[in-house]
């Protein structure tokens, strides 16, 4: 639908909707640029506290996809007309505890009457030009780091249909109220320490080569979705990704066997599936669960292939939990994605 619609051209803009990035980013100064996201959704959780953190953590996402900084945000609530008001003062109270937690500053909102409630935040953050780290750019070579496990999709529909073990439950909540911030300053950090940020425009061959080719997060099209993405901004590559590497949340499998499928992952399965080639034995289940639409999942990173192992240290030292999950290769004739066992 977007592509129907009149162009716009700005010079400013830095990172628009083309490549499908995480975020826009809009340079305002020579070393100051803007970071804009929005993002919200229906309760996935019934605890409207917890509920609240979720949304905060999923809409600050995108700006550390960016290497961004969050600074402000605008909460966007829909709510029943005649629903309980404490229920949503625990919404916003869980979603403000977040928003401190990183550091920016709720500063506004627009609410409106909604039969079902869905809730989120439109959040600005700031990154230097120099720095921004997009989901484009990934080169052969590249080693695939990604530092959360996946499951989130098939728990939470567990969680709905009230099947869901709460050890399953416990790792979920977990997993989406941990913010990316950590891993992010840590990335951004690296790639400062050894070179420039990637797509930097001052970088150059005396500077040292950029260790971190391409970053994103693994959010509602799932992980073969959102490396598709990555491919697809990036030039003329392909990835391979290796399941027995793949973190997996605790009892993520087990929903999938039990057919606890989300809507989202079945759609996102039927659009994405066709660019991926299954190497030897991949069991259903982790086929599956390549496709399942994650709420606040980890960050997906295009590392050089000499500079990986240093990112992972530097992230496992940070107290970020990462795992090699892939390579990037040259552009195949068969696949854009080859999963193997």
């Amino acid at each position: 639908m977007l592509g129907k619609l009149a162009r716009q051209h700005d010079p400013h803009v830095l990172v628009g909707f083309d490549h499908a990035d995480d975020a826009g980013v809009y340079q305002i100064a020579p070393d100051q640029a803007l970071v804009q996201t929005v993002d919200f959704f229906t309760p996935i959780v019934d605890d409207p506290y917890i509920f609240g953190q979720i949304a905060a953590t999923n809409s600050l996402s995108d700006i550390y996809a960016m290497g961004g900084k969050p600074m402000t945000a605008l909460a966007l609530v829909c709510f029943p007309e005649k629903g309980d008001l404490e229920v949503l003062e625990q919404i916003l109270a869980g979603g403000l505890s977040k928003m401190m937690e990183a550091g920016c500053t709720i500063i506004g909102g627009h609410s409106i009457r909604d039969d079902e409630t869905k809730f989120g935040y439109s959040v600005t953050g700031t990154v230097n030009p120099q720095r921004v780290l997009k989901n484009g750019g990934a080169q052969p070579g590249d080693h695939l780091l990604l530092t959360k496990a996946l499951g989130t999709g098939v728990i939470s529909t567990a969680i709905k249909k009230g099947v869901a073990k709460q050890s399953w439950i416990d790792a979920a909540i977990a997993s989406m109220t941990a913010l990316n911030k950590t891993a992010s300053e840590a990335v951004v950090k690296f790639c400062w320490d050894h070179g420039v940020a990637d797509n930097a425009p001052s970088a150059s061959k005396d500077e040292g080569a950029p260790p971190v080719h391409a970053l994103t997060d693994i959010t509602g099209f799932g992980l073969v979705g959102h490396l598709r993405e990555m491919l697809l901004a990036s030039d003329n590559v392909s990835a391979e990704i290796s399941v027995r590497n793949l973190p997996l949340l605790d009892g993520a499998l087990d929903c999938v066997r039990a057919d606890l499928i989300p809507g989202g992952l079945k759609a996102n399965r039927e659009f994405a599936e066709c660019v991926v080639d299954y190497s030897g034995d991949i069991p259903e289940e982790i086929r599956t669960i390549l496709f399942d639409p994650q709420t606040a999942g980890g960050l997906l990173i295009s590392a050089a292939d000499n500079k990986a192992g240093a990112l992972a240290s530097a992230l496992s030292s940070a107290g970020v939990a990462v795992q090699e999950v892939g390579r990037i290769a040259r552009k195949s004739t068969k696949a854009a994605i080859l999963v193997s066992p």
